[in-house]
């Protein structure tokens, strides 16, 4: 396996691997990862469809990308998905994958036509004091102490953050600013994160720094991630023949390990509740998604709390990871992962508004019609003083195809579980899903008075709880997940946000499509690049507009520095007079580039 660059390799098609037809493939999970790696598997690898199989614990496929109509309950999604136009690995496959809404057309086709004609943007990042805008106005607010802490960050060699936290590399400085505010909520990190994990996010996203206030950079599916992604790659599956196997938990993979050798020799499972195991051989290709974010996660409903289970069960994806962690050092550690579900967990819920009395409190928020079938909120609103730090959003609607014109589908979610809410006085892994929706209510304006009547008869609401949502933030060293390929593997690979691949970040869908793209490539030894990670963090533009973003419009030569630091740069400035390098930071448009 091998990265590329560019159109060349990216337009090009794979020869046939030799020996592909006596080659099977068995694939544990079924979330985005497991798929786009059996995508990968029967496009690229022209591997047999009948021949791929897939193992799912649960009876239908997504793994964290859900969205869900419960009989009982209601609407479900643990979370969304926020895309980003550098996703290489993810619109490199869904360029391939039929849209299942419009006869001739790819999934990527309709992504794209429908972000250019409905761009995404906030109008109100932020609320306080019962629903009133907290006026961030796109400002990081960020001091120069805490620009040179951001700054400092970026250049710090990777081994110097190892196991450190972000509370080790930032002061309040950075914690008291809109930067922060932006930053945790948008991506769930806490304080006690991995600042290796910090870094790598501000390297890899450093051509959008500028589009963080309003959300400018992302981009956003029509429906549901389930509806929208999920199932147009079962269906892409299904076409080929691959085998779906549900209801079957893999409690272990046993391993053959020598020095300079691995090979995966059997696969135990529990298939309908009986053990049963799989013998491989070295042509039985074995992709393992190990640990899992979402393991764990329970759901409460309208008038129940949602459980905490911190627990490790047998059959889930972190007690499999420490079976098979436990045969070889290069499988990676996972208890530095789900050590502690009080460092790795927050709490979402999915409200439905079943009448006409709250929308009007969501559009004199965001600005827009709710009901428009547009961009609606434009990514999160983030409630500043909630002692939740509740945040809230409402994607183009209807977010479920067969969702009834006059409801609408809202994802509320908090990073502070343990804390007691503002209006329910309560710690929200306590609450029903009614008092979380009046919590939300609170925060958005409504009067006290109105909070308990629509809180329990316009929406209904259903809380989940997620012990190791951000296990993966966890401080961390190399080697604590394992690599995609380890070294000396024969036939087998990892998969998912526990797996360890160059310069991407993980929580981001095209983390686990990359995943699944370079096991299949490397196993398979598939005549084609898999595409680099994009090259932003190495790119003069990038960077210096980034610096200015962040310093909200001011120049380096505007920061407040001591006389030393001031005639250092000045030299180093007057250096650049009349090159290439003066023009380049003096002018704008050389830092601005369309669809970036």
């Amino acid at each position: 396996m091998y990265y590329s660059s560019g159109n060349y390799e990216a337009f090009a098609r794979p020869q046939k691997p030799a020996g592909v037809d006596h080659k099977s493939a068995y694939i544990i999970g079924s979330g985005l990862a497991a798929l786009s790696a059996a995508c990968f598997l029967v496009r690229d690898g022209q591997m047999l469809g009948k021949q791929v199989h897939i193992l799912e614990k649960d009876p239908i496929p997504g793994g964290a990308c859900d969205g869900y109509q419960y009989s009982d309950i209601g609407y479900v999604m643990r979370g969304g998905r926020e895309m980003d136009n550098h996703f290489e690995c993810m619109w490199d496959l869904f360029r391939s994958i039929p849209s299942i809404e419009t006869d001739g057309v790819s999934v990527l086709d309709e992504y794209y036509w429908l972000n250019k004609a409905d761009p995404n943007y906030s109008l109100c990042r932020a609320t306080e004091k019962q629903g009133q805008d907290a006026h961030t106005d796109k400002k990081f607010g960020l001091s120069d102490k805490a620009a040179m802490e951001i700054m400092k960050l970026f250049f710090t060699p990777d081994e110097d953050l190892y196991n450190k936290r972000i509370n080790e590399v930032f002061d309040d400085e950075v914690f008291d600013s809109n930067f922060w505010l932006y930053w945790r909520t948008m991506f769930a990190f806490e304080n006690w994160h991995s600042a290796l994990e910090m870094k790598l996010y501000i390297k890899r996203f450093i051509h959008h720094i500028s589009g963080l206030p309003d959300f400018t950079a992302l981009r956003f599916t029509r429906y549901n991630q389930y509806e929208s992604m999920i199932l147009p790659m079962v269906k892409y599956l299904e076409s080929f023949g691959v085998v779906f196997h549900y209801n079957t938990k893999v409690v272990n993979v046993l391993f053959d390990c020598q020095k300079d050798k691995k090979v995966a020799k059997k696969i135990e499972v529990i298939r309908e509740g009986e053990e049963d195991s799989i013998d491989l051989t070295e042509n039985d290709l074995v992709f393992i998604t190990n640990g899992g974010c979402v393991e764990n996660s329970s759901y409460g409903s309208q008038d129940k709390p949602a459980s905490f289970n911190k627990a490790i069960r047998p059959g889930g994806g972190w007690d499999m990871w420490r079976k098979i962690a436990a045969q070889d050092a290069s499988f990676g550690h996972p208890d530095k992962f789900c050590y502690d579900p009080e460092q790795s967990n927050w709490m979402s819920a999915t409200v439905t508004t079943i009448d006409d009395k709250i929308p009007s409190y969501i559009q004199k928020i965001c600005k827009r019609d709710p009901f428009s079938g547009k961009v609606v909120t434009g990514g999160i609103v983030t409630v500043k003083d909630s002692s939740w730090l509740m945040s809230w959003t409402v994607n183009r609607q209807p977010q479920f195809k067969n969702q009834a014109k006059n409801e609408l589908v809202v994802w509320v979610y908090g990073l502070f579980s343990d804390k007691e809410g503002d209006y329910i006085k309560k710690p929200m892994r306590d609450c029903t899903g009614q008092e979380i929706c009046a919590e939300w209510l609170y925060h958005m304006g409504v009067p006290v008075s109105e909070i308990d009547n629509l809180s329990r008869h316009s929406a209904k609401t259903v809380p989940c709880m997620m012990p190791y949502i951000t296990a993966f933030f966890m401080p961390r060293e190399k080697g604590d997940r394992p690599n995609v390929v380890p070294d000396g593997a024969v036939n087998f690979a990892f998969l998912g946000q526990f797996a360890e691949t160059q310069r991407d970040t993980i929580f981001t869908t095209e983390y686990s499509i990359r995943t699944g793209m370079e096991a299949v490539y490397t196993l398979l030894d598939i005549d084609r690049g898999v595409p680099e990670v994009w090259g932003s963090t190495y790119d003069v533009r990038d960077l210096l507009h980034a610096t200015v973003a962040l310093r909200d419009g001011k120049t380096i030569t505007d920061m407040d520095l001591n006389f030393v630091e001031k005639f250092i740069l000045k030299q180093a400035l007057r250096k650049t007079e009349g090159t290439d390098i003066e023009k380049l930071a003096k002018v704008p448009s050389y830092l601005k580039r369309k669809g970036s």
